[in-house]
């Protein structure tokens, strides 16, 4: 009861909450993409257990913030450089989703379509592995960030649980909204691929400005956005 009445808490929740929210949005695109593939009647509740997977992870590594912490003892060194256990989770994370984003670029180019068999069960919490397991390799930084601005851990919890419903929230119509606009969907890869080639520069320890990044993909996001309307005006649709 103490932490509700402390506004140095209420202000680490907050932080967090946003930092969550913004930290998110990569999720919420590969989790929009990867729902794509199952039945319409599946998509929903594949969100949403995707999510609250995602949130358990995310609580998960907090608990087990000792351990995280030894992610970043060196284990071997390639090369002169010394690669670390979180080095190579963020190696890996990158590389899955590169070679998935551009897998499917080529299928879109290609004009086929994502498989959507009901009934596949084995499918759908195939896609609900994925998510939770992408997530893992997303939320590193920002549990680490999370212990440093926060000396509670019911603070932490409370952040990620907030964050995480008002995903759930947002996703059905980011999720629809990409659905509804191949190109939307193509500029969403492309940002995954960038994301993915990010990661794996951060862990070959490649410096890589994250505002000029996240400019780059905002602007494209407008000019897009543009065309979306522009399309609407002269009815040559999307």
């Amino acid at each position: 009861m103490a932490l509700l009445s402390d506004p140095q808490a209420w202000l680490s929740f907050l932080t967090l909450a946003v930092l969550e929210i913004v930290l998110g949005i990569d999720n919420i695109i590969f989790l929009s993409i990867l729902v794509d593939r199952l039945p319409r009647a599946q998509r929903r509740s594949g969100r949403y257990l995707g999510l609250g997977f995602a949130m358990l992870t995310r609580i998960a590594l907090l608990f087990s913030i000792t351990w995280l912490a030894t992610l970043t003892d060196t284990l071997f060194t390639v090369l002169g450089n010394a690669i670390s256990g979180r080095d190579l989770i963020l190696f890996g994370g990158g590389a899955f989703l590169v070679i998935k984003s551009i897998m499917e670029i080529r299928d879109m180019l290609g004009g086929r379509l994502p498989e959507r068999r009901p009934g596949m069960m084995n499918s759908f919490w195939l896609v609900i592995a994925q998510i939770g397991v992408i997530d893992i390799v997303f939320s590193l930084d920002s549990v680490f960030t999370a212990v440093g601005l926060a000396n509670h851990i019911e603070v932490m919890i409370a952040a990620i649980v907030a964050s995480v419903l008002v995903m759930m929230v947002v996703s059905s119509a980011v999720s629809r909204f990409i659905d509804q606009h191949p190109t939307i969907k193509v500029l969403a890869l492309a940002f995954l691929v960038l994301v993915g080639g990010a990661l794996i520069g951060e862990a070959l320890d490649v410096d890589i400005p994250k505002g000029c990044f996240y400019f780059a993909m905002a602007f494209s996001a407008v000019v897009e956005w543009i065309n979306i309307n522009l399309r609407r005006r002269t009815g040559s649709g999307s």
